[in-house]
């Protein structure tokens, strides 16, 4: 820690972890030309939304045979249609090591009412005991936990021979870390995340399996109509070709093709991934050298790329109680804030007290390097009002 303030701020001090900060060089002009004041059932609003799809298609690199949906309600909206629809022929397991594997966990079992569910729940920083997972049986997980800090640290775990299908919420996974689709039945992500994106518009990902059990299984309960995607036995195909359920924003379906095009103009998957990487090492390197500050994840192989938690060690702040402790880390947020210094890093409110820093593709290394001498800054700003010198 230093009371020496700063003299290089972040050029970009949007750090948040969704909406997350637009790409580099983003400006309201990349929007000229969207599709406004029109249909978005008029072939060329057709053709937009189309073009989303397949343009996300060749980014991801998803394998033949993967459908590509734009749906209502965000990552919330494609998490929810892809259980109420294909839940139900087979028991249930619910990975969940943060706020949201918590809900889905929560809706499978409250709203769906299932009897045969299995919670496999791990605590903030940490993942449930992958290897006792029942692949008999449907396995619903968020690849990255954003509130969490924690990550799958890869496929591995997943057999290619499974019997239920495993339905994941990658909304701060996709673009941002390398998905074995052949493990993945349904994937979920929003374009407010790892694109920076506008919200309030879902992505769904089917696998021919899921397509599969959509066309044989017909839910029990009724289907509200924005998580019908079966007319009839069969998949609603024409969802997958740019017609929506509901009426989209074709301001919002505008810039996700710009991002979607700036990603193209990188190069793609592996361009984006290694901004990840190099954002990563930025922070870690600030991280490795502070002394009151770590991650909540202990193991480097679990731990997020994109929504990385921190929590603070200094004995001053842990011989606080947790109240205390968020009041300390709101104080430090606005001191960050007021400086103009990074926005939105504290950590989400269900979490422990601390951090949460977005690292995904749209950011800057050099921003996140800027970042961590005004969190020393801070923080001693903090200790200094709280505790004194």
């Amino acid at each position: 820690m230093t009371s020496a303030q700063p003299g290089i701020r972040p050029a970009n001090p949007n750090f948040s972890s969704g909406p997350c900060s637009k790409r580099p060089g983003w400006h309201l002009n990349a929007l000229d030309g969207a599709f406004l004041g029109r249909s978005h059932r008029h072939k060329i609003g057709k053709q937009r939304l189309k073009e989303v799809i397949d343009r996300t298609r060749d980014i991801l690199q998803l394998p033949d045979g993967y459908r590509v949906g734009i749906v209502p309600a965000s990552d919330t909206g494609a998490i929810e249609m892809a259980m109420w629809s294909v839940l139900g022929p087979r028991g249930v397991e619910v990975l969940a090591w943060e706020s949201f594997g918590k809900q889905w966990a929560e809706d499978i079992q409250k709203q769906l009412r299932f009897d045969d569910v299995t919670v496999r729940a791990a605590p903030y920083g940490e993942l449930p005991d992958l290897s006792a997972v029942d692949f008999a049986r449907d396995i619903v997980f968020t690849w990255n936990g954003t509130t969490g800090g924690v990550r799958v640290p890869d496929g591995d775990w997943i057999p290619s021979d499974r019997e239920g299908l495993t339905i994941v919420d990658a909304t701060s996974a996709a673009f941002a870390m390398d998905m074995p689709w052949d493990k993945i039945d349904i994937a979920t992500y929003s374009w407010q995340k790892a694109m920076g994106g506008e919200a309030a518009h879902g992505m769904l990902v089917l696998s021919p399996r899921a397509v599969e059990r959509i066309e044989s299984y017909s839910p029990p309960w009724p289907m509200p109509k924005i998580f019908r995607m079966k007319k009839g036995d069969k998949l609603r195909e024409d969802i997958f070709e740019g017609v929506t359920i509901n009426t989209p924003s074709m301001l919002c379906v505008e810039d996700a093709i710009d991002g979607l095009k700036w990603a193209e103009s990188i190069g793609g998957l592996s361009a984006l991934l290694g901004r990840v990487t190099a954002n990563n090492q930025a922070l870690d390197a600030w991280v490795q050298g502070a002394d009151w500050i770590d991650y909540i994840c202990k193991d480097p192989k679990a731990r997020s790329t994109t929504s990385v938690v921190l929590v603070v060690t200094a004995d001053w702040f842990q011989a606080m109680d947790e109240a205390a402790q968020r009041d300390a880390i709101k104080k430090l947020t606005g001191v960050l804030e007021a400086q103009g210094a990074g926005f939105d890093i504290g950590s989400h409110k269900d979490a422990p007290p601390g951090l949460r820093i977005w690292c995904g593709a749209t950011v800057e290394a050099s921003d996140l390097a800027a970042l961590g001498p005004w969190l020393d800054w801070g923080i001693a700003q903090v200790k200094s009002e709280l505790v004194g010198d």
